[in-house]
């Protein structure tokens, strides 16, 4: 099969392509934003630190869930905690993930 692209594109494509390990990060990090109660959950700590009863109460889904689903953004590393006594806040874990958000949200022109 004959190449249709030039040697020198060719090159720069292969320079600039992450190595795979940059690629599998990258695309859990997608997975974990790619439900729908973690979209909430991100887009409120972005707004906020928040404790898992006001974030339940404030997104409207149960503790349980909530827990749940923090637990997941915390293993993918966007979601952070700290603790305050008997309390855990959370809060986005570099600020960043908020630019992620806005791109998608301004790609989707919504």
């Amino acid at each position: 099969m004959d190449n249709i692209i030039d040697e020198q594109t060719e090159e720069t494509v292969i320079k600039y392509i992450p190595r795979n390990a940059t690629l599998n990060a990258l695309a859990e990090f997608f997975s974990a934003c790619s439900d729908v109660t973690r979209a909430k959950i991100i887009c409120a700590l972005a707004i906020s630190e928040m404790c898992v009863g006001d974030l339940s109460r404030i997104l409207n889904i149960n503790q349980t869930t909530c827990s749940h689903q923090l637990r997941l953004l915390r293993a993918a590393d966007i979601v952070k905690q700290r603790r305050d006594g008997k309390i855990i806040y959370y809060s986005l874990k570099n600020r960043k993930i908020e630019n992620v958000l806005l791109a998608g949200v301004d790609f989707l022109n919504l």
